[in-house]
């Protein structure tokens, strides 16, 4: 962690407000997981309620913590989004009840191994509160007995009194590793102290078990798993909202709430999560001892569609950004490991004192230039053949087809390069735009093995919080800015790639925008034609800084662009049938064992119908 970052940890263990403001790329998401971490286990008797805006947001934090050592028995996932995590594993509240029963099946079944090798004959294992019985009786009774016989043989140096004497031995008999040394009666002796920790362990956890046993209904079992038992609990702002009526009734309580997104949530939606439990009726306060609020209101703001609650209420601005303006102490976040320094630059004229990582630096990926691409990032200016510019089809649903085509030629000429279609998202800033990108690609690429579809098709707004190695964007106007005026919503477009990113745009609109100059000034220090470099493969050995080796051709018009990459699919198919060829088909090879693809395509991404 870097020092600021280490900062807002140190923050966030007190009680009270943190702000953390995290400019793109410095990494809010893994801070605000190690905060977490950092809680539960110095407060381990606290719940800690996790608030974003979105699912995906929600999704990301929830499998970093899974990462972390925070026992599953304790994580908690509400809402719809929960069967988009990425694990196989259940954190709804339903799976979450079975797990503990499940889990409650197996300690019982540990808990007989237990009294068999003691030569306990009663059915201790029968449920929770038979295990305890047993612990009680006789697991403590053996274990101090233990104590008071070793302690003074230790004493007097006897380093085989712990070996001989210690009651569970038989039950550690499939251990690895020997449990004692017999060199050094104290070392011995701690290891015996770690054996009854884990066999106190499993106890702990049948107790912890034994409400789930009691309770027969699954309704029951899971809002007692809710209210009492989990102690980090995901869900969106939105979820609080519909809820808040429901857990405030059950007795919902947690002393912890952090935020991430903060910034894009309306006030009115941060306010909610904080009144999801009741006073404590003793005190008259609230339970909640830390609020953490972590975002960046140089992004977008939260979404009111009226303009005039937008503009003249205020309704944008969030509760974050309104402790920012009136002066809240706040720790913002100061290196960004995400993008190239270059490209970073793009940006970091809206932060104060942001610096690039170490890794920016010295990580190969960063050093190496992007495949096929003559420059790692670019604006192109898009002229439409036809002389359509944009459309509207619909109200406020505007697109660009030319733009579309471009965009998508761009992409089939990357993964005709060897970049994989994992590694590539396409956005844009209008939904009527990314419906018309979705079909184009869908027409192009969607059935062909050479292409497949990229990452991700999506508009600025949606991929807020994500990144890419390679980025495409479209901004799809022509006759006027439209709403990327908004330099919130423009930092968001330009900063989620981290190799590459090729801006599609009327140069001659975007130029003269005066709230854009700082970020165009830079793009057009390149040139306004794309700039590809056919000859070269990925993975490229060349540097960034390095000219390519070979000639660069500069695409003047979508229908170069549309001729080059038809030629070089044609070579390709030719080039693909002459190896199936080789190895089995017609050149004599019969024998010969063909390979599943061609050498240049191992990276590549599987095609739709065969993921």
């Amino acid at each position: 962690f870097t020092p600021m970052q280490v900062e807002a940890l140190r923050a966030a263990m007190n009680p009270g407000l943190t702000v953390v403001v995290g400019p793109p790329g410095t990494g809010k998401t893994d801070t605000a997981v190690q905060m977490i971490s950092n809680i539960h286990h110095t407060f381990p008797q606290q719940r800690t309620l996790i608030i974003t805006h979105s699912n995906q947001a929600l999704n990301d934090v929830f499998e970093k913590l899974l990462l972390r050592d925070i026992d599953e028995r304790y994580m908690l996932r509400l809402g719809h989004g929960e069967e988009l995590l990425e694990t196989e594993k259940d954190f709804s509240r339903q799976g979450r009840v079975n797990h503990m029963l499940k889990r409650r099946l197996d300690l019982l079944v540990k808990v007989e191994n237990l009294a068999t090798s003691l030569d306990v004959p009663a059915d201790v294992g029968y449920t929770c509160e038979t295990s305890q019985y047993f612990y009680l009786s006789t697991i403590l009774t053996r274990w101090e007995i233990f104590e008071a016989k070793v302690a003074p043989l230790v004493a007097a140096g006897d380093k085989d009194a712990v070996a001989e004497h210690f009651p569970f031995a038989d039950f550690f008999a499939d251990a690895p590793a020997a449990l004692f040394r017999r060199r050094d009666a104290a070392e011995d002796q701690q290891a015996a102290a770690g054996c009854f920790v884990h066999i106190k362990h499993i106890f702990k956890e049948l107790d912890e078990c034994r409400a789930f046993e009691l309770l027969r209904s699954s309704y029951d079992r899971g809002n007692f798993l809710l209210s009492k038992h989990a102690k980090v609990i995901a869900m969106t702002c939105t979820h609080a909202a519909i809820k808040r009526r429901d857990l405030v009734a059950l007795g919902f309580q947690y002393d912890n709430l952090v935020m991430e997104e903060a910034a894009q949530i309306m006030e009115i939606e941060t306010f909610i999560p904080m009144v999801l439990q009741n006073p404590d009726p003793a005190t008259g306060r609230s339970r909640l001892k830390r609020v953490i609020l972590i975002g960046d209101h140089h992004q977008l703001p939260p979404v009111v569609k009226n303009l005039a609650f937008q503009k003249y209420s205020r309704l944008d601005q969030s509760l974050f950004a309104r402790f920012v303006r009136l002066g809240a102490p706040v720790v913002q976040l100061d290196r960004q490991g995400r993008a190239r320094k270059a490209m970073a630059d793009l940006y970091r004229w809206r932060y104060n004192r942001l610096g690039d990582l170490g890794s920016v630096a010295t990580d190969k990926r960063f050093q190496l230039a992007v495949p096929g691409f003559a420059h790692p990032f670019q604006l192109v200016d898009v002229v439409d053949p036809n002389g359509v510019g944009e459309s509207v089809p619909l109200p406020h649903y505007i697109q660009n087809l030319a733009e579309a085509e471009y965009v998508v030629a761009t992409y089939m000429y990357m993964r005709l390069q060897g970049i994989p279609a994992s590694k590539i998202s396409i956005i844009t800033t209008y939904n009527g735009q990314k419906d018309l990108l979705t079909d184009v690609a869908m027409q192009r690429c969607g059935e062909s093995h050479l292409y497949g579809m990229p990452a991700k098709i999506a508009t600025t707004d949606k991929f807020q919080g994500q990144q890419n190695d390679y980025i495409l964007l479209s901004l799809v106007r022509t006759k006027s800015v439209g709403h990327v005026r908004d330099v919130r919503r423009l930092v968001v477009s330009v900063s989620r790639a981290r190799l590459g990113l090729y801006v599609f745009c009327s140069k001659s609109l975007f130029e003269n925008c005066v709230e854009l100059r700082p970020t165009f000034a830079q793009l057009l220090k390149m040139p306004d034609t794309l700039q590809l470099v056919p000859t070269e493969r990925a993975p490229t050995q060349r540097r960034v800084d390095e000219p390519p080796a070979e000639g660069v051709l500069a695409v003047e018009s979508l229908q170069q662009i549309g001729e080059l990459v038809a030629s070089m699919a044609e070579y390709a198919e030719r080039e693909r049938a002459q190896m199936y060829d080789d190895y089995g088909g017609g050149g004599g090879g019969g024998d010969a064992e063909m390979p599943e693809a061609p050498p240049e395509e191992e990276e590549a991404e599987a095609p739709p119908d065969e993921q």
